[in-house]
């Protein structure tokens, strides 16, 4: 019975086509989200299925999925009820509010359940994105999630340990979906959160900072933060890390939205929001607060949005350094990344911050608000202050230049101003003006596209909040929204640098700018569109360079809303014609990018506007208008006004303006057309695929005939018309065989706007010359394979292409010319023997059908088809243009396939297709297959073919319950119960012919299996013949069951392509985001879409009965034939196939299994080997574990085949399968899911149940206990089989290995490992091929370490999460004290004694590991108990008992350690010890013991004596593994141990170790403290120390003080924080070493200070608690240093050297001998030592050092004689500048600066410190008060007047960049001051004592003028044009070096300015611009 209604009486233009019948429970239901619904129902043309109906099948699928849970079957069962669930949802119907909360909580529970199979976790966590995306549809309030299970599987999960080497995305996932989660945390969790994550934060590590920042920033709720912010805040600010900075920036941007709305917050909301969702182990702390419960709550706003002016400061000092400029610095920005290399790769596993570019300009945009005192309107294109009026006391003369110059500059006090009155937007403005030299593209790099982004985001994010802001439901107080004034401050504030960065060549900073400049031509068109215009005319009238043309047509397409739309900037409208105009050379073959820019912006303009005279429709009214004289784009200026506008003319007027201009769309669509027919004459000749060139042409050719295509569809008839004649003239005086497609895309333009038109005009012509070309021979010569086309064919191919592009729109259009299409058809499928000609006929055909079958829209202009057709919208079309709609205003015009369309259809098939089948039945029964035969087949193949692509929706396919059962007990769904296997029910979607009784359906379907049945007839002929001459037949073979098999539902729209057209046109219509009315083109596309959908779940299940078998079998038979192109397109099919045809794959696994087979022929196998590479197959078999077993062999087994191409491609098939081969573990069906049985029961509760669904569940429950016993049973067979593969001695190296491999995967945590299988491991280990012993070893860690999971693993959750309950691991309590944290580390440095008694405290036990208590304490702390005297602690399970045996048969015996030894010491290419070999020798000794020292350690005596390299690294790792090994040994072992290594120390540690060993040991220190206890290993702590101590320093050499200091730093890196005890006294050692004759010593010893200083550093709470830290950071001012940061413990030393440094300078040696001097050494040390700290996590620390010594570190800046010293204190000096400091230290570090800059004796120092203070002024902008800049501005005016040429420059260099961003009445007071000095210096004669004087004090004045000059590149100042034409130019030939700098300074003038000079040259007067040529040029043109 068909679902969609009778549409056969319909006609196309019926009114009542679209009024389609929709179900009541959607037409008259209230809820928004079924009212979204109806309106996706109105927008097609056929009824839907009723809410209810569709309801009820979500039901079913929910139930599905609740029996899956219950029965544990999550694969397959739980992954493909899902799918069906993503299925539902393409629909649109909504999912009621309670289903999907328990829906999302089930899927919660599922993703967080430890063991749940990733997979799982994936497609869980993907649904429950899903289902909580929406923040209108759930909330907090509506539901609640736990975060304790997340968070206990994501801390198991993301560290590894040593022997982890395999690793999954579990850490990902987990991250994913806290993300996802964390709006539904109860913000009651907070406090249990922090008390949670902060104890784990230790800055000595920055591993644990960056994970417990992770936890903190994902888990933390985002309302509520006022008890957490504050401390954030401090603990961002202490630590150097960009990864730290970039999630932090993310996280406060997140609350920075969020808390606009100030009731999000509010404390009352904890307790409103139910709290019924905690797990077990979760508690809720109560903290004391000390706020009022009683005030009325108002919102978390503080200075600046929710931010302190500290803290404000501090995010916009990250964001400047986020845009990552490149000063000429030496690197300042490399610091946190330089810092972050201390990270472990673990950190990489977690889901990455987000860019932090869009980050911050959600931080700013979103922190705006009226929160300061407005500074006037700004009147600067780029504004940062107004100028005030001048009426500063002039200061008394006399005195030194510098004083004359500063006198007023500190005077001033006035209240802070704020751009737009806002201190967000200020700062905004200030960082722009910084950066704003940096968008110019002479200026661009790297960076360049940051900035651009920046600013595009900026844009996005205000547009976003501004319209959110103008909604009626927004909570944004309306004392706190955005002002206008803010919105025209912005756009003020950004237009220079976006017009600047338009002329960029780098395509993503010009798309950037492109959508910075589209947001704010949306936001305030009048300031962007004119400056864009006088960019654009220009440039196009002039078409100077290429690069710029493209830039103004990119800039143009970019403010095309503004353009067009009326509403949004009216006068626009009038400038579109000459755009047009100007913009028709730009279709241009020759510039293929250029052409692809102007199609771009004609097609986004053409969906707007009609093209269409309305001066010929004026009535007798127009009359009396009065047309005033047209602009042509002047602009106007006032006095001072800054701001390009355009006049303003009212609206009528505007009007007026646009109507005229509307009279030249004739002669423009005239002129494009032209050109477009121009370009395709022009196209290169077509190649043998038919395409006219390579891709750029096509893409070209695309481009244009898709903007003649929108251009046709809103042409006005009469412009139609003219286009059609224009076109038809063309098409039928031309014949261009370079052009066949191109004109068949060209009349498709013009079918598309008006099918009937098109059809009458080009089809009678077209019939009567392809009839007479095919009289005259045209086509007759037979091919089969592409080639290029004869010159006789052309005219047959040119109308051909012609025709078909007629048919390309409206199938009832066809209906008139039946008869002459049919016969036409028939004679080309007779007479077309060519294969191009056979093939287009066929294409002919194809779009025939498919316009005549199909559902489409017919039309898609800018309005709606009956406002087009209406006589006033003709005569005023214009006041409509950009008109957006709402979705319920858009009615859509389809092509319903009438009966008499159907009929035609048929008919084409009855007297077209059926003939052909014929004749190919025949053809198949002939027995001699020559050249025509094969021409023959091919031809009325390619017909028959084609004829069945165009019907893909003709008939609905029905699947019989036969089929159905079948395709059910052949699934590739294996071992599961039919019910559990997911079918669709089908939906109405259009197809024509629905109802299986009706004699067209039945006629249709039996020709298409008719057809069916040929192919598979014919490939079982063609597999027969198997000569080379039919490759040309099978290729058409493949292609036609292509057609057969896959060509169902939507084959015009595939799905996914409408997706991505939808998605497309959505990104190019939006002009904010969150919009909501659109062009009436999105709201086409998206029915188009809409309708895609539903036929796309039609062909989601396809019918497989035995025809379809038979031709799939066919497929994997033709994938395996002997040709390699026929291999490839078979096995591309085979491929696509299997996303629709379930049971393939099983199907066709046996069938290349057996290609695999000895004897096969090597062109079949290697066919077999590349379809098993498909993921479809391969990775298919190797992830189903009952079928892994049989690829596995059947790869391991190819070795028969010796042949290199063949073993080869068997290489590169087993490595893609082993990369999806995965641990067996089934240990989720044993885990208890207390949290997903709740969750379960809650969703059935709110589903019906039948009583037989118990059954259904019972019996999936059945078959999953089965499917895993199958499994486990596959899984036993697969590791004997292939244990007896690697153990067969004929098996090939190569394939051992792998099975090696294998058998490493195989082990399981879940089962005992079996002897046979870790004797492998054992025997492999020694194997002489070190990429076996690899392997080999790996599989001994994994399943020695599974021994002592699964023996002290209490429960099967504890073996997933591998969080085994060590017997001698023990919690002990804390007393949370500063002082319990330092005796825990003092004792660090003492023995432990072993007590006997149970009572444990701290002196009694070991801590390995010690993160806690640096910044707080949680209360217990996890340590070790020392172990029995002389038992053993560790009791190994019994079922590993056998395994066990094995392991001490193999390894209790002196040849395994010989030949294990023995391989160790191999040569190879390491220079340190391999950490496999250490973990393999551990993970035995671990298991067994003491039992195999005994035959080990003979040999490890020898390898210790000999002292050869490699000897040395065997006897390196064998001694690591056992002295690790024997980590929890009982007490008398390991002291037998120690007591027979103790004496090798020294030897070994000491004399022996030799250059080349040094590093083998070292790596044996480190390895060995790694995460261990030192009392562990005292007696090499106390080698290591005692050498240390008593080495001399200072001996002839310094190799033997470098072996000291090695193991030395190996032993402090290690114990990080636990070498806090030995840090005094090894600093005091170190010290006397400061200035050690050894370089290498000295290097040492700047690492132990900045090592010392990081451990060293502990924040400094009351107490370290959390809840007392959290508090303190909150109630504290910003002042004191709670987080320990200042750097005190080098205080004294610091000190020390200062005073000595002025000795040692003193002392200093002269010349070649400088560098041995004490200073210099010294020097080296210091900046060493200092550079390593501001790289360092704890940078900030570095300040307090570098500030006393900094005076000293300028002057190592200036020593000629040492370069060393010179480079490295500059470096030190300019790295600093990239830390931002704390704020209270910028005054000591800029007078530090001024001290170098002012006192310096060199010059030099001064020439050094100035660049010193340009960097730190930009690097730090933020910090930099508004009296520092003042202060700033007074020193370098005062070193105006300084001796030195170089020095002055330097300083215009500095002033220019600092007077960018300072106030503009600084800017006229200084010019003035300077303006003033130039003039009262008179130059005496040169021989004047006073010359020299007089000279500096005129170039004082003018580098200060040329600085203000230069401080504004890109603008022209009001007082500018007066400068430089007055005192610039009197002062031009003053001598050298005024005359010199005055001359830089305009060269500059001349280079910033050229871009903008039509604009610019307005200021100046006519005088002015002449002397301005006179001081450019050096001449004049009036002179």
């Amino acid at each position: 019975m068909t679902i969609i209604p009778d549409m056969s009486g319909l006609a196309l233009d019926d009114p009542g086509m679209c009024q389609i019948e929709i179900p009541d429970d959607i037409n008259y239901a209230t809820d928004q989200y079924t009212q979204k619904l109806k309106l996706y129902a109105k927008s097609i043309p056929y009824a839907i299925e009723s809410n209810a109906r569709m309801q009820d099948m979500l039901d079913f699928i929910l139930l599905r999925i609740t029996q899956c849970i219950e029965a544990k079957d999550f694969e397959p069962g739980l992954v493909q009820w899902d799918s069906m669930v993503t299925y539902w949802t393409m629909l649109k119907y909504p999912i009621p509010k309670e289903k999907r909360i328990r829906l999302a909580k089930l899927y919660f529970h599922v993703a967080t359940t430890p063991g749940m199979p990733t997979q799982v976790m994936a497609i869980c966590a993907d649904g429950l994105s899903n289902l909580t995306r929406s923040k209108k549809k759930l909330s907090v309030d509506d539901m609640r999630l736990p975060w304790k299970p997340i968070y206990n599987i994501l801390r198991k999960d993301l560290f590894l340990t040593r022997r982890q080497f395999e690793y999954s995305q579990l850490s990902w996932c987990m991250g994913y979906i806290a993300d996802l989660s964390r709006r539904f945390f109860h913000p009651a969790a907070i406090e249990e959160m922090l008390s949670t994550f902060l104890p784990g934060i230790n800055g000595t590590n920055l591993d644990s900072v960056l994970s417990s920042q992770y936890y903190l920033l994902t888990f933390l709720p985002l309302t509520h933060p006022q008890s957490y912010l504050p401390m954030l805040c401090r603990l961002w600010e202490s630590i150097n890390s960009y990864m730290y900075d970039e999630r932090m920036l993310q996280f406060l941007s997140r609350l920075a939205e969020m808390h606009v709305d100030p009731t999000i917050s509010d404390p009352a909301r904890i307790y409103e929001i139910p709290d019924d969702e905690k797990s077990e182990d979760e508690g809720r702390p109560k903290w004391k607060w000390d706020n009022d419960a009683g005030e009325t709550w108002t919102g978390l706003y503080k200075d600046v949005g929710i931010f302190t002016e500290h803290e404000w400061h501090h995010i916009m000092c990250k964001c400047l350094a986020s845009m990552e400029i490149r000063l000429n610095d030496a690197g300042s920005l490399t610091t946190g990344p330089t810092a972050d290399t201390s990270s472990g790769f673990e950190i990489g596993r977690l889901p990455k911050a987000n860019w932090r570019i869009p980050s911050l300009a959600k931080l700013i945009v979103y922190s705006m608000t009226l929160d300061g005192v407005p500074a006037p309107a700004s009147t600067a294109p780029t504004p940062l202050y107004t100028p005030m009026p001048s009426g500063v006391s002039t200061p008394q003369s006399g005195g030194a230049v510098g004083d004359y110059l500063t006198v007023p500059l500190h005077k001033w006090g006035r209240p802070k101003m704020y751009l737009g009155g806002s201190k967000a937007l200020d700062s905004l403005a200030r960082l722009i003006a910084s950066t704003e030299h940096f968008f110019h593209p002479a200026n661009s790099g790297s960076w360049t596209s940051d900035l651009t982004a920046f600013v595009k985001y900026i844009v996005y994010e205000f547009n976003k909040r501004w319209h959110e802001e103008q909604l009626p439901d927004c909570k944004t107080p309306e004392a706190r929204r955005l002002t206008r004034v803010m919105k025209r401050e912005l756009v003020k504030c950004l237009r220079t640098v976006v017009l600047l960065a338009i002329f960029s060549q780098d395509g993503s900073t010009v798309s950037n700018v492109q959508s910075a400049l589209k947001s704010m031509s949306c936001m305030e068109p009048d300031l962007v569109f004119q400056p864009v215009l006088e960019r654009a005319i220009p440039s196009l009238e002039a078409l100077v360079e290429t690069q710029r043309t493209l830039s103004v047509i990119k800039a143009l397409s970019s403010i095309v809303p503004a353009i067009v739309s009326r509403d949004v900037y009216y006068p626009g409208a009038r400038h579109l014609i000459t755009i047009l105009q100007l913009l028709v050379p730009g279709i241009d073959l020759n510039d293929p990018t250029k052409t692809l820019c102007t199609t771009a912006f004609l097609s986004e303009v053409s969906q707007y506007i009609m093209f269409g005279d309305v001066t010929s429709s004026e009535g007798p009214e127009a009359d009396g208008v009065e047309f005033a004289p047209h602009l042509n784009g002047q602009i106007t200026l006032g006095d001072g006004i800054d701001d390009t506008m355009e006049l303003q003319l009212p609206n009528d007027m505007e009007d007026a303006l646009l109507r005229d201009s509307t009279a030249g769309f004739a002669s423009w669509v005239a002129n494009f057309i032209r050109r477009v027919i121009q370009l395709l004459e022009n196209l290169p000749e077509e190649g043998v695929d038919g395409s006219a060139g390579g891709t750029t042409e096509v893409e070209v050719v695309d481009a244009v005939t898709g903007a003649c295509s929108q251009i046709c569809v809103h042409l006005s008839d009469s412009l139609f018309d003219l286009v059609l004649n224009m076109i038809f003239d063309y098409a039928s005086t031309n014949v261009r065989s370079n052009a066949v497609r191109a004109i068949h895309q060209l009349v498709e333009c013009v079918a598309n706007a008006h099918p009937a038109k098109t059809l009458a005009k080009f089809l009678p012509f077209c019939v009567e010359n392809i009839r007479t070309e095919i009289e005259h021979g045209a086509s007759s010569v037979r091919t089969t394979s592409s080639s290029l086309p004869l010159p006789s064919d052309a005219t047959l191919h040119w109308n051909l292409a012609i025709l078909r592009g007629c048919v390309y729109n409206d199938g009832s259009v066809l209906l008139k010319y039946k008869g002459e299409l049919l016969s036409l058809f028939t004679l080309l499928r007779d007479k077309t023997f060519s294969k191009r000609g056979f093939t287009w006929s066929g294409k002919l055909l194809s779009s025939a059908l498919i316009t005549l079958t199909h559902t489409y829209p017919i039309e898609n202009k800018f309005v709606n088809p009956e406002q087009w057709n209406d006589e006033d919208f003709q005569r005023n079309h214009h006041l409509h243009w950009g008109k957006l709609f709402e979705p319920g205003e858009v009615k859509i015009t389809w092509h319903i396939p009438s009966t008499e369309e159907i009929d035609f259809a048929l008919q084409l098939f009855r007297e077209l297709v059926e003939p052909a089948m014929n004749r190919l039945d025949l053809l198949l029964e002939t027995s001699s297959r020559d050249a025509i035969w094969r021409n023959d087949f091919c031809r009325h193949l390619s017909f028959v073919r084609e004829a069945f692509t165009g019907i893909p929706t003709i008939f609905k396919e029905i699947i019989s319950p036969d089929i159905a059962q079948s395709m059910l007990t052949t699934s590739d769904i294996i071992n599961e119960i039919p019910e559990m296997i997911a079918s669709v029910e089908s939906l109405a979607s259009g197809f024509c012919l629905t109802d299986p009784q009706d004699a067209r359906y039945k006629y249709i379907a039996g020709l298409r299996r008719r057809f069916g049945e040929f192919l598979h007839a014919a490939s079982v002929s063609l597999q027969k013949q198997g000569e080379e001459n039919t490759v040309d037949a099978v290729q058409m073979l493949i292609s036609s069951i292509r057609t057969y098999m896959l060509e169902y539902g939507d084959s015009k729209d595939r799905y996914y392509v409408n997706c991505e057209q939808y998605n497309s046109e959505i990104n190019v219509a939006r002009q904010y985001s969150g919009q909501k009315v659109w062009p009436r083109a999105v709201f086409v596309r998206r029915a188009r879409f809409y309708h895609s959908s539903r036929l796309y779940w039609n062909s989601i299940e396809r019918a497989r009965g035995p025809l379809e078998n038979s031709l799939l079998d066919d497929v994997v038979e033709w994938s395996m034939w002997h040709y390699p192109s026929v291999r490839q397109s078979s096995q591309s099919l085979l491929e696509s196939l299997t996303s629709v045809y379930d049971g393939l794959r099983l199907r066709a696994l046996p069938v290349l299994y057996k290609a695999l087979q000895p004897g096969t022929d090597d062109d079949r196998m290697k066919g077999a080997l590349w379809t098993l590479n498909i993921s479809s197959f391969g990775r298919f078999a190797i992830s189903e574990p009952t079928l892994a077993s049989e690829i596995l062999l059947q790869l391991l087994e190819c070795h028969h085949n010796e042949k290199p191409s063949i073993q080869n491609c068997v290489s590169t098939v087993t490595d893609n399968c082993l990369n999806y081969f995965s641990e067996p573990c089934y240990l989720i069906y044993d885990v208890k899911t207390p949290a997903l049985d709740e969750a379960l029961l809650a969703l059935k509760a709110c589903l019906s149940f039948n009583k037989s669904e118990d059954s259904i569940t019972l019996r999936a429950r059945e078959k999953r206990i089965q499917r895993v016993r199958l499994m486990n049973d596959e899984h036993g067979r697969t590791t004997q089989a292939v244990l007896e593969i690697a153990n067969d001695t004929e098996t090939h190296w190569r394939y051992a290995i792998v099975a090696v491999r294998i058998l490493r995967t195989l082990l399981r945590r879940d089962v005992p490992t079996s002897p046979s299988h870790l004797r492998l491991f054992l025997e492999k280990a020694c194997d002489s091929d070190p990429t076996m012993r690899h392997y080999a070893q790996r599989g001994v860690m994994k399943a020695l370490r599974y021994i002592k999971l699964r023996s002290y693993c209490q429960h099967p959750e504890a073996l997933v999460l591998t969080s085994p309950t060590n017997p001698l691991r023990c919690n002990i309590p804390i007393e949370v004290s500063h002082s319990a944290t330092a005796e825990i580390l003092a004792n660090f440095s003492t023995r432990v004694p072993v007590k006997s008694s149970e009572i444990l405290d701290l002196n009694s036990i070991y801590c390995d590991t010690l993160h806690e208590g640096w910044l707080a304490w949680s209360g217990t702390l996890t340590a070790y108990k020392p172990p029995h005297k002389s038992k053993g602690s560790f009791e190994w399970e019994s079922s590993s008992a056998e395994a066990l045996s094995c392991l001490r048969e193999v390894t209790v015996d002196a040849n395994f350690w010989k030949k294990l030894s023995g391989h160790f010491a191999e040569e190879n290419h390491e220079n340190v010890v391999v950490q496999d070999h250490i973990s393999c020798v551990k993970s035995i000794f671990q298991i067994l013991g003491e039992e195999p020292w005994g035959l080990l350690k003979p040999k490890l005596e020898m390898l210790l004596a000999d002292e050869e390299k490699n000897m040395q690294r065997a006897a390196a790792e064998l001694l690591a593994g056992v002295l690790n090994g024997s980590k929890h040994w009982p007490q008398e072992a390991q002291d037998r141990i120690w007591r027979w290594f103790t004496p090798y120390i020294k030897k070994t540690l000491g004399q022996s170790m030799k250059t080349e060993t040094v590093p083998i040991w070292t790596s044996f220190v480190e390895y060995m403290f790694h995460h261990k206890d030192p009392r562990r290993l005292q007696p090499l702590v106390e080698h290591i120390v005692e050498q240390f101590n008593n080495m001399d320093y200072n001996g002839p050499s310094s190799l033997e003080s470098i072996k000291v200091l090695a193991l030395f730093r190996a032993f402090y890196t290690e114990l990080e924080w636990k070498f806090t005890p030995w840090a005094d006294s090894a600093l005091e050692r170190f010290w006397r070493e400061v200035h050690s004759e050894h370089d290498d010593v000295r290097s040492h010893v700047a690492e132990m200070l900045a090592f010392c200083n990081g451990i060293k550093w502990q924040p400094k709470p009351s107490s370290p608690d959390v809840e007392t830290f959290v508090r303190e950071c909150r109630e504290f001012p910003t002042d004191v240093d709670l987080m320990g940061i200042c750097g005190t413990y080098h205080t004294d030393r610091v000190l020390e050297l200062v005073e000595k440094l002025k000795v040692w300078r003193e002392q200093r040696l002269p010349g070649v001998i400088a560098h041995q001097s004490t200073y210099d050494r010294v020097g080296i040390v210091i900046c060493r030592w200092l550079l390593q700290s501001v790289q360092s996590t704890d940078a900030v620390s570095a300040f307090d050092y570098i500030l006393p010594l900094m005076p000293e570190l300028f002057r190592f800046t200036e020593v000629h004689d040492n370069e060393e010293l010179a480079r490295r204190a500059n470096l030190l000096l300019v790295r600093m500048c990239g830390v931002a400091p704390p704020q209270s230290m910028i005054s000591h570090l800029l007078s530090a600066i001024f001290s170098a800059i002012q006192k310096a004796p060199s010059w030099k120092v001064r020439l050094k410190a100035l660049p010193i203070l340009q960097v730190l002024y930009f690097r730090q902008l933020p910090l930099i008060s508004e009296s520092e800049v003042n202060d700033i501005l007074d020193v370098l005016c005062q070193c105006l007047d300084d001796e030195v040429v170089e020095v002055r420059e330097m300083v215009g260099t500095t002033l220019s960049g600092i007077l960018r961003l300072s106030p503009r009445r600084t800017v006229v007071t200084l010019k003035d001051r300077f303006v003033k000095l130039a003039g009262k210096v008179q130059l005496p004669h040169r021989e004047s004592p006073v010359y020299n004087a007089a000279i500096r004090q005129r170039h004082a004045a003018i580098i200060g003028i040329c600085a203000l000059i230069d401080s504004f590149p890109y603008t022209i100042e009001k007082w500018m044009p007066g400068l430089l034409t007055t005192v610039m130019l009197e002062h031009t030939h003053d001598p050298i070096p005024i005359s010199t700098t005055i001359h830089r300074c305009a060269s500059n003038f001349r280079k910033t300015h050229q871009d903008t000079w039509h604009e610019d040259s307005r200021r100046f007067t006519d005088d002015q611009l002449a002397a301005l040529s006179t001081l450019l040029t050096g001449s004049s043109y009036y002179a």
